[in-house]
């Protein structure tokens, strides 16, 4: 089990798999959903880190940075891979580091007063996007198949595989909208059920946060991502009936990932604010 892991683990660091999460499209509608939720001081707070731009312009940056020289060390800071049968406690770490690990580092990294304007501004930047890939399902899927990335399936007549067509094909089939959009019909819910989302069932405490809140976050996506696998196996060919079982989760994901990045940024506003 471990030589698997970390051969693995060895050839998702190369960069030659798909490791985008969502796509362009879904990581705007989390970032934009987020922003909606934003308080004041957290507003103020990611605009001075970043200059004034939004951290729905900084959304999709890692994707692209993660495949430079200067950031390849995140490149496994996209997903969390979770072997079938194998209890979310008992699969090793990821050696280069995972999704949920360094969404707590990023976190860590906002509200430590040691850290520069630069390094804060960076932290920022990857905690945006990785939320974001967090609640993508096979970013939580198997290293058996990196992820979905070596099932293959048609998605209509064309040749690809489980994980590309969730980070894109299946959010564009599902609606045809703009990230604002999808913003406007997706964020409707009451204060308690957005609550309900930040802090489900088996949270360590409710409305506050710890590291292992992360966890149970990414506990939820595996559950989901078990499904697919159950969904859309090998050879499987995604049609219209496909796209329709697909497009609640989709949505649910994306709201849900953004109401849980706002409640991060709103929270690390506040402990730096108790700090001054």
């Amino acid at each position: 089990m471990k030589k698997q892991f970390f051969v693995t683990a060895a050839l998702c660091a190369t960069g030659i798999l798909s490791s985008f999460g969502w796509g362009q499209k879904g990581h705007d509608v989390t970032a934009a959903i987020a922003e909606a939720h934003l308080t004041a001081e957290a507003q103020a707070m990611v605009n001075d880190l970043l200059d004034g731009k939004s951290i729905i312009y900084w959304a999709n940056w890692l994707d692209n940075a993660s495949n430079t020289p200067e950031y390849r060390y995140t490149k496994t800071w996209h997903y969390k891979n979770i072997n079938e049968g194998v209890p979310y406690e008992a699969m090793g770490l990821n050696p280069s580091g995972d999704v949920v690990r360094a969404i707590r580092t990023q976190y860590q990294a906002l509200i430590d007063p040691e850290q520069s304007k630069e390094e804060k501004a960076l932290a920022l930047k990857i905690l945006v996007h990785l939320v974001g890939d967090m609640h993508q399902p096979m970013h939580m899927g198997h290293a058996t198949d990196l992820g979905g990335n070596t099932i293959k399936l048609k998605y209509f007549d064309r040749d690809t595989n489980l994980h590309s067509i969730w980070d894109g094909s299946l959010v564009d089939s599902a609606h045809k909208w703009s990230y604002t959009e999808w913003v406007n019909q997706l964020d409707r819910l009451s204060d308690d059920e957005q609550t309900a989302l930040v802090f489900p069932e088996g949270s360590p405490l409710q409305g506050v946060y710890t590291p292992d809140l992360i966890d149970v976050w990414a506990k939820e996506t595996v559950v989901i991502a078990d499904e697919v696998y159950k969904k859309m196996p090998e050879k499987s060919k995604i049609s219209y009936n496909e796209i329709a079982w697909s497009a609640p989760i989709i949505e649910q994901q994306l709201l849900t990932g953004g109401l849980r990045l706002a409640f991060l940024l709103n929270d690390i506003a506040t402990q730096i604010s108790a700090q001054q």
